[in-house]
């Protein structure tokens, strides 16, 4: 599943140094970023790169992880584009504490004595998911089995028209580059009515999930457990993780169903089997953020290229979650 931050596998290979003034003290246009081009405020910068480092970094970065994916902060604070930010103990806690997708969690070092205590070298921090650096999914996510009955009654990924045509040609949603594929166990809209229903004016984030997907994949989770295909997780922030299977895909006989959330496009695929293409016209671009190699824009309606959609796009397409 996708979220804001779906391009931090891109700067595992280019890793840029944000510049700050002197005085360490960025912009704090808050966590949308600066208008005006000014781009994104310091919180935002900091929460990208805690996420480039304890999701994809930390092995050539130096920082150890521990079998549930923690690292010391005071180790994560000196990684040179954190440091370049100067971050404060109360930076990273605000981090921990507000994040909207709740993608970070902190706890005391174990030799810790002193539970208020504000020194980085005191506390643990790890990224609850999203990792390309193979950890042990039990060590850090609970396993979902038939046995405790834990199964999520939703469990869906988003994706986007540009992709659909090579996931199906792929035989399923795969990795891509990520140790697991991402799923929410609820929608982008149920976010803005829980907050309705809280009187809180901003949406409430649903974890695992982009708001602008426009495709809705629900797997049937029960029927792979059952068929003993994978193993499936769930995160501490909520999200559905699954490896797939020995190919590493999650295969298309679970997709229980497929349908579009814009455009007016219906029911794709049900109970394993394909319902319909996308419709003619439809028009599929490939949002901000995520890999656009070998796929093409514009309209199109049941395959990915032809007159209408550009050049064909290669299997890999873009990163889906």
């Amino acid at each position: 599943m996708a979220d804001e931050y779906d391009n931090d596998l891109e700067e595992k290979f280019k890793i840029r140094t944000p510049k700050v003034p002197k005085s360490g003290k960025g912009p704090r246009e808050g966590r949308g970023g600066g208008g005006g081009g000014a781009g994104p405020g310091r919180d935002v910068q900091i929460s990208k790169a805690l996420s480039t480092l304890l999701r994809h970094q930390a092995q050539s970065a130096g920082v150890e992880l521990n079998s549930e994916g923690f690292a010391r902060l005071d180790k994560v604070l000196l990684w040179p584009r954190i440091r370049s930010l100067q971050p404060t103990f109360a930076d990273i806690q605000r981090e921990v504490q507000t994040n909207a997708k709740q993608r970070f969690s902190m706890k005391l070092n174990p030799a810790t004595t002193t539970t208020d205590s504000t020194e980085p070298a005191d506390w643990l921090i790890r990224a609850n998911q999203g990792h390309s650096i193979e950890l042990s999914s039990e060590g850090i996510h609970t396993p979902i089995t038939l046995d405790a009955g834990n199964i999520p009654d939703v469990v869906v990924h988003g994706t986007y028209f540009a992709f659909w045509p090579q996931i199906i040609e792929g035989g399923g949603l795969k990795k891509m580059g990520r140790t697991h594929v991402h799923f929410g166990t609820g929608f982008p809209e149920d976010g803005a009515k829980v907050a309705s229903e809280q009187g809180q004016g901003r949406p409430k984030v649903v974890s695992g999930m982009r708001s602008d997907a426009e495709v809705l994949v629900f797997v049937d989770v029960e029927k792979s457990l059952k068929e003993g295909d994978m193993s499936w997780w769930l995160s501490s922030n909520k999200v559905v993780l699954t490896a797939g299977n020995a190919d590493g895909v999650v295969p298309t006989k679970y997709f229980k169903e497929v349908r579009g959330r814009k455009q007016g496009v219906g029911e794709l695929w049900r109970d394993g089997e394909k319902v319909a293409d996308l419709p003619e016209g439809v028009i599929a671009r490939v949002p901000q953020g995520k890999n656009t190699r070998g796929v093409g824009g514009g309209r199109r309606g049941g395959g990915l290229g032809g007159k209408r959609g550009g050049r064909r796009g290669g299997r890999r397409g873009g990163r889906e979650s």
